[in-house]
């Protein structure tokens, strides 16, 4: 035991190198969430002795992943109270005029959205938009889903609230003795990579892929085939009969596989006789689907609890947002099914077919899932932040009166921490509480309007970033790259940290990225005898600013699974503009200071 405490105090630095390097292979490896990883990280600090318990809670005294979760509800209440639904019926109508001049309508107003709001219900909302431009300008729907989604990107780089790793990085910056940022102070060098890259996707149009999508996401029209299962129940009256008999399969559906005590076989299935508790793994479209559902000598899909019937409710679909607690688990431990006693009828994947079942599919970002349930569960999951792209209007009436005092709140949070004259968060809690107090959004939505998985990413990575500091490990990481970095010319320090962060951000989570880079680079440029502020800007635009592959950011992989985009198409227009945009970034960093 001494041993081990002499090794740990002797070693300290070195070994909060190997947990971090553990994380970030976990991190690749996706076998667990970002949040799970991050937890897991700032605990074995913890249990080592490397980060003490007063060290470990105070970062919940910072202020960054408070004023995120505000301005998630703030966003909430924008949409709560058809703020942004009211803009995308305007932009239709402009569409139906000037279809052409309302692609570069869209553009403006998306960087403007972006700028102010949380990115994944701007991107979700102009998803079909961009679907019914496609038809009404008679442009390939492929060409416009990636520059909307890359634009949309753009504009969370151009104000501090655009993102919320532009608040942590801030945040982070704050807590190590920076002049606060005002809200504003990135938004020079966002408008420059802005504006070079809005340039770059018109002039790089060729290499966006132009033929129609295989499988369209919604409002594409195209056939979009989901897995399902079709269980055999003891009063039906297919038990008995061979499989080869049962026209309901050749008319509704593609049987794929049986399913019966654990085991799957896929062969030789036409004179296999049915018993009670069989599955058939069926391949079909949506009104199969609903077409089998009605059928009475099959369940459908999977449930926590046996008694639940997909013929029972109603049904929607729902998009799994990429920063889903439960990526990576299978479909049959997803949470709501046990607490909401749902029913799972069918997944639907871009591009291929889930599997080897329904209930041991891995759940991943994009997925498309069909879910039957009674009207109160389906109005939970509609509020569910982690389940996208569900029509919540559909369950409960917009606040349009309401919208008024949802966007002054918003301005008055922009213009209060514009003019210094509160901070940003201090401004964002008390729009918080005047939406509340004069209910543009119920204290129910509100808490479901906060990605509770960032929040909680957040806290363990600023932990981690903590702990890794007070080993030494940033000291001894600034000591190996000080050397390199002095024979660098003064001005290639902003490109080599900003292409850091963005090579980073397209492999891993964006947030944890910031996170874990902040403090090395603020004490690389105290080392170095620099500003850090211009290092630290770029670091923050750098780690959300990554279009090159469909995992870089989270609207990437919304665009990717909507579009039906394959993994090349996000590299051959993305590391371009990567290339452009953060040239540009950097660029007006060294010019303008």
């Amino acid at each position: 035991m001494h041993f081990i405490t002499a090794l740990l105090g002797i070693y300290r630095a070195e070994i909060g190198l190997v947990i971090l390097a553990c994380m970030f292979v976990a991190f690749v490896r996706e076998r667990y969430s970002p949040t799970v990883v991050s937890v897991l990280g700032a605990c074995a600090f913890a249990l080592l002795g490397l980060l003490d318990e007063k060290s470990l809670f105070s970062v919940f005294s910072n202020s960054a992943p408070l004023t995120v979760g505000a301005m998630f509800v703030l966003s909430g209440a924008l949409i709560r109270t058809g703020t942004i639904n009211r803009i995308a019926d305007l932009v239709m109508v402009r569409a139906q005029k000037h279809p052409r001049l309302a692609l570069v309508e869209v553009a403006v107003g998306t960087v403007l959205l972006s700028a102010f709001l949380n990115n994944t219900p701007v991107v979700v909302l102009l998803i079909p938009i961009m679907f019914r431009l496609a038809q009404a300008t008679a442009y390939p729907v492929k060409k416009l889903l990636i520059p909307m989604n890359a634009v949309a990107v753009m504009g969370g780089c151009v104000t501090l609230i655009g993102t919320s790793t532009n608040l942590i990085v801030a945040g982070i910056a704050a807590e190590q003795g920076m002049q606060p940022f005002g809200i504003f102070d990135i938004t020079p060098y966002g408008l420059a990579g802005t504006i070079a890259g809005v340039i770059g996707l018109a002039c790089l149009s060729f290499l966006l892929p132009s033929d129609p999508p295989s499988i369209a996401g919604e409002n594409g029209g195209n056939v979009q085939d989901y897995l399902t299962e079709l269980v055999v129940t003891p009063d039906s009256e297919v038990v008995g009969r061979e499989i080869g008999e049962l026209s309901v399969l050749g008319r509704s559906g593609t049987l794929i596989g049986l399913k019966r005590a654990g085991e799957i076989r896929r062969h030789d299935l036409e004179q296999e006789e049915l018993h009670v508790g069989d599955r058939l793994i069926v391949r079909a479209d949506g009104t199969a689907i609903m077409t089998l559902r009605e059928s009475g000598d099959f369940e459908l899909g999977i449930a926590a609890d046996s008694e639940t019937s997909a013929r029972e409710g109603t049904v929607i679909e729902a998009m799994v947002a990429p920063s889903h607690p439960s990526i990576g688990e299978r479909l049959i431990d997803i949470p709501f099914l046990h607490a909401l006693r749902v029913r799972l009828i069918g997944i639907h994947r871009a591009r291929h077919l889930p599997g080897p079942d329904l209930a041991d599919t891995r759940v991943r970002g994009a997925d498309r899932l069909l879910v039957a349930g009674s009207d109160d569960a389906m109005r939970s999951l509609k509020d569910n932040p982690n389940l996208i792209g569900v029509d919540i209007s559909r369950t409960r009436a917009f606040r349009p009166r309401k919208a008024w005092i949802a966007i002054l709140a918003m301005a008055a949070v922009v213009i209060l921490s514009a003019l210094d004259v509160i901070g940003i968060g201090l401004a964002a809690f008390i729009a918080v509480g005047v939406i509340l107090v004069t209910r543009c959004i119920d204290a129910e939505e509100a808490w479901a309007a906060i990605d509770g998985d960032v929040l909680i990413l957040i806290f363990a990575m600023l932990a981690v970033g903590l702990a890794l500091e007070q080993a030494g490990s940033v000291a001894l990481m600034v000591g190996w790259i000080t050397p390199l970095m002095q024979v660098a010319p003064q001005w290639s320090l902003v490109f080599i940290v900003y292409f850091a962060a963005l090579i980073l951000s397209e492999l891993l989570s964006n947030n944890a990225v910031a996170a874990l880079l902040t403090p090395l680079t603020i004490a690389l440029a105290h080392q170095l005898g620099t500003d850090p502020r211009p290092l630290v800007i770029a670091l923050m635009i750098g780690a959300s600013a990554c279009f090159a592959t469909p995992i870089g950011y989270q609207t990437n992989a919304l665009v990717y699974a909507a579009g039906d985009y394959r993994f090349a198409d996000f590299v051959r227009i993305g590391v371009p503009l990567n290339l452009i945009v953060g040239t540009a970034v950097c660029a007006a960093l060294v010019i303008l200071g």
